[in-house]
C-alpha cells in the first residue's frame, strides 16, 4: 500500500482542491512581493524579443558577483500548469542553482493560457533562449553549456522547447533539467489511475490546464508535440536529460514512461524517483529533509552535465 514520505505526512491533510476559471483569473491578478537582492547576486531584468512577432519577453537572470570569465547557464522555465505563476516565484532555488554551481540562471515569464494557448510558452523560452545564445559574450555565458529546465508545467515546456529547437536546428542545449514535468494531456483521459493520494495537482486542474493550453480537449488528435512532448514518437537526437518525480504525483506514469522512452533512443537519461511524494512536494515543504534532498539531485545533475 502506498504511503506518504515520512517528512510529507502533512500532505494527507490537503484538500483536493482543483484550479478552475476564477482560482487562476484571481491568481494572475495576484501581485508579487519582490524579494531583497542578496549582496553576493548580480540580478538583471531584461526583456528579450518575442519571436514570430510575439510581445517581448521579460527574463529576470541571476549571476553570482564572484563569478569571473565564462561560465555555463540555466534557463529555469516556471511551474504553474499552464494558467498560473510567474518568473519570480522559484527565485531562491534559482539563486541557490546560481550561488551553488557557480552559474548564470535566467528566469523566463511566458505567456500563460487560456489568454495565450500553445504554442506561446515554448515560443516564449525559446526567445529566451535565443537571446542567452546571441548575448553569451557580452553576459559570460559559455554558449555550449546552456541547460534548460522548469518544474511541472515548466518542466513541460522545457521538453517541448528541446524538441522545438532540436527541429529547428540552430541553438542545442546541453542538458534538460526536468522536475515533474507535465508533458501528456492524455493523461486526463485516463480512468484506470488510483488517484486517492494524489496531492496539489488533481486531475480536475490537469483537465482545466491542458484545455486551457491547448484551446481544445485533451486526447484530441492533432496535438503538437511541442505542447505535449510525449505526444513525440522520434525522441531520438534530444540532449541529455534528468527527470524526478514522486510516486504519489499525477505526472509519475507519464513521466517515467518518458524517461524510459529518452532511453530506449539513445538519449542519456537519469531517474529520480521520491517514494511517497506528491506534486510540488519541494515547493511547499522546501525545508524537509526529502526536498532538500530532492533539490541537491538537480543540483549534482547540472553540475555533471555542465561541467564534466
Amino acid at each position: 500500500m502506498t504511503v506518504f514520505h515520512p517528512d510529507l505526512a502533512i500532505g494527507r491533510f490537503i484538500p483536493p482542491v482543483s484550479v478552475g476559471p476564477r482560482l487562476a483569473t484571481l491568481a494572475q491578478r495576484g501581485g508579487r512581493r519582490e524579494r531583497g537582492i542578496p549582496e553576493d547576486m548580480l540580478i538583471d531584468d531584461v526583456q528579450v524579443p518575442g519571436v514570430n512577432g510575439a510581445p517581448p519577453v521579460n527574463v529576470r537572470l541571476y549571476r553570482p558577483r564572484i563569478l569571473n570569465g565564462v561560465a555555463p547557464a540555466l534557463l529555469w522555465i516556471h511551474g504553474g500548469g499552464m494558467v498560473l505563476g510567474d518568473h519570480l516565484q522559484d527565485e531562491a532555488s534559482n539563486i541557490a542553482f546560481a550561488r551553488t554551481l557557480g552559474i548564470t540562471v535566467a528566469s523566463v515569464n511566458y505567456r500563460l493560457a487560456p489568454a495565450h494557448p500553445a504554442p506561446a510558452a515554448v515560443e516564449d523560452a525559446y526567445a529566451a533562449l535565443s537571446w542567452l545564445v546571441e548575448h553569451a559574450t557580452e553576459r559570460g555565458i559559455d554558449a555550449s553549456r546552456i541547460a534548460i529546465g522548469g518544474a511541472s508545467a515548466g518542466g513541460g515546456v522545457a521538453a517541448g522547447l528541446a524538441l522545438y529547437a532540436h527541429d529547428r536546428g540552430d541553438i542545442r542545449p546541453a542538458f534538460q533539467l526536468l522536475v515533474y514535468p507535465m508533458i501528456d494531456d492524455r493523461t486526463v483521459l485516463r480512468t484506470d489511475m488510483d488517484t486517492k493520494n494524489v496531492r496539489v495537482w488533481t486531475p480536475g486542474s490537469n483537465r482545466f490546464g491542458w484545455t486551457s493550453y491547448l484551446a481544445q480537449e485533451p486526447g484530441s488528435a492533432d496535438v503538437s508535440p511541442y505542447a505535449a512532448p510525449a505526444r513525440r514518437e522520434d525522441v531520438s537526437g534530444l540532449p541529455p536529460a534528468w527527470i524526478g518525480v514522486g510516486t504519489l504525483d499525477l505526472f509519475h506514469d507519464e513521466d517515467l514512461r518518458y524517461a524510459e522512452r529518452l532511453a530506449a533512443a539513445g538519449v542519456p537519461c537519469e531517474i529520480t524517483l521520491v517514494e511517497g511524494a506528491f506534486h510540488g512536494f519541494d515547493a511547499l515543504f522546501a525545508r524537509k529533509p526529502v526536498s532538500r534532498e530532492f533539490w541537491r539531485a538537480q543540483a549534482a545533475a547540472l553540475r555533471s552535465a555542465l561541467f564534466a
